[in-house]
């Protein structure tokens, strides 16, 4: 799979997942006492309320955890490595895997969607803590080669389902495009690399690099792409 599939339809309708077998059936039971009806009776309400908002947080930070996990599981084995292996990686039951993704498509979604915000805000980070502009660029490269992995795995998960893949890229493409960007210009500006490399032209190079690496154990596409934004270094 290359970067960048057809042309984004701007207007396209919100994600849907069709044809996903669940990991598993199960059955939760309904939250009680959750105050969407009826008003306040009492000051214990409150107190209630405050006591689950903890919750909720952790809740947030074990489904970051696990979306961690997913995506070093998946880098290594793809995207249909046994969930159990993700569990184990997470250090979380697998109950809680199904309780946030009922199926193996909602997981590998959620991964994609962690990877390309991990990825976003990576850029801007590693332009400032990076000794130059250009060894920021190559650290960001390594992490969108990682990202690949998982995305080439999107278009048999969501099947047939065009207009949820085309809403996936469009969020790829405007969450990651202006990043590469700001790193090509900042090590343009630092004098080097050439001031007319596209951002998005370098990841697609960088994604056809990525696709030998389904097929062939012995392609080794992180080397590649490192032959790539080595080429594209000015000599001192």
């Amino acid at each position: 799979m290359t970067v960048c599939p057809p042309p984004i339809k701007r207007n396209a309708v919100p994600l849907t997942i069709r044809n996903s077998a669940p990991f598993r059936q199960a059955r939760y039971p309904r939250s009680l006492g959750s105050g969407r009806s009826g008003a306040v009776s009492d000051s214990g309400e409150g107190a209630r309320s405050a006591a689950a908002r903890p919750k909720r947080t952790d809740a947030r930070r074990n489904e970051k955890t696990l979306l961690d996990a997913a995506a070093a599981v998946f880098v290594t084995s793809g995207v249909d490595a046994p969930v159990r292996d993700v569990a184990a990686k997470a250090g979380v039951g697998m109950g809680t895997i199904y309780r946030h993704f009922p199926t193996r498509a909602d997981l590998i979604i959620a991964v994609y969607r962690h990877q390309v915000e991990a990825c976003a805000e990576a850029g801007p980070a590693l332009l400032t803590a990076g000794p130059t502009p250009y060894a920021a660029l190559g650290q960001w490269i390594d992490l969108f080669v990682d990202f690949l992995v998982t995305k080439h795995g999107l278009a048999a998960v969501l099947q047939s389902d065009n207009a949820g893949f085309e809403t996936l890229h469009a969020y790829f493409l405007d969450r990651l495009v202006p990043v590469c960007a700001q790193l090509l210009e900042a090590a343009a500006a630092a004098g080097e690399i050439r001031s007319d490399i596209e951002a998005l032209e370098l990841m697609r190079g960088v994604g056809n690099l990525c696709i030998g690496a389904d097929s062939d154990p012995r392609y080794d596409a992180r080397r590649l792409v490192a032959l790539l934004i080595a080429g594209l270094h000015r000599p001192d």
